[in-house]
């Protein structure tokens, strides 16, 4: 698809487009969403609603859940689908208020649901509600856009909800094999635990990946930078946000000491000390002991003996 030719974020008045292939049976809402300061716009069915999106881009979708052709589901996906659309709230109007269709309209991208016959009032307060926090993120992703920053917002099951301008670019080059939705494998232990990550992507680049934990919404935040030239180690450490724990093993490893010795020292048990080297490694970017060694080496402050 094609960006469509207008988007209406900045009018006075916010567009709704109304889609439901009986739509004169909807015109007492229609009516009362114009006297509410709305603009509407009104398609018979999903084919005719993704025509009308090419020419206006509305600030939310009041979508009949039951529609001949192309549900009310199919149409979301579509919407969702496309980068240029994906950021519109779809609120669907259904007679279906069974889990079952409740949750297939929230799994096909839809944010909230009306059951016909509708009550104005209650379609108006959820139009309010979610065309006001849809303009507060898009407001948001464009300040991230403006400040070029690396944001990934990443779904319970992984896939990737949303990703800024300058996230898509870094990661397509690092892992140009990665779908659309699916986050790199080289980023996937970033989401273990809140932190930072030194990881390389496949073209040998150098990220630094900070897990920012979870959002309000189930979804978690990652923050990636992208390293120019070498890093040092000291940087390198620096940024792998070690716990105090986790350094001092790492500093009796670059003194050659072996897991048992480091549990003895520190009171751990070896299986406690393999917990931390692996936290270690992954946060570093490394996979081997003598890696990790070396950097610790090279800079770690002295004074652990």
């Amino acid at each position: 698809m094609n960006e469509p030719a207008v988007s209406m974020e900045s009018a006075e008045r916010p567009v709704v487009l109304v889609v439901d292939d009986a739509p004169s049976s909807l015109s007492v809402l229609c009516r009362m969403l114009e006297d509410a300061g709305y603009t509407v716009l009104v398609a018979g069915d999903g084919e005719i609603a993704m025509d009308r999106m090419h020419i206006v881009v509305p600030d939310a979708i009041l979508l009949d859940a039951m529609m001949p052709r192309m549900s009310g589901f199919d149409t979301c996906r579509r919407i969702k689908s496309d980068p240029a659309l994906a950021h519109i709230p779809v609120i669907f109007m259904t007679g279906l208020s069974d889990t079952e269709s409740v949750l297939q309209g929230f799994d096909s991208g839809g944010v909230d649901y009306v059951v016909k016959p509708v009550r104005v009032p209650e379609v108006l307060a959820r139009l309010h509600t979610h065309t006001r926090n849809a303009r507060i993120a898009r407001l948001a992703q464009k300040a991230v856009d403006v400040a070029s920053l690396g944001v990934v917002l990443v779904d319970g099951q992984g896939r990737i909800a949303w990703r800024s301008p300058k996230a898509t670019e870094w990661l397509e080059a690092a892992s140009p094999k990665s779908g659309a939705d699916r986050l790199p494998m080289f980023v996937e232990p970033a989401l273990a635990e809140p932190g930072s990550s030194v990881v390389r992507g496949e073209g040998g680049q150098t990220y630094i990946v900070k897990n920012l934990g979870r959002t309000g919404v189930g979804e978690t935040m990652l923050l990636v930078e992208r390293q120019s030239g070498s890093i040092s180690a000291s940087s390198r450490l620096a940024s792998a946000a070690l716990t105090p724990r986790e350094t001092e093993v790492l500093s009796w490893i670059s003194k050659g000491k072996t897991n048992r010795d480091i549990g003895d020292i520190l009171g751990l048990s070896p299986r406690t000390v393999n917990k931390h080297l692996e936290h270690i490694f992954r946060k570093l970017g490394v996979e081997t002991r003598a890696a990790a060694a070396a950097l610790a080496s090279a800079g770690l402050e002295p004074g652990l003996d």
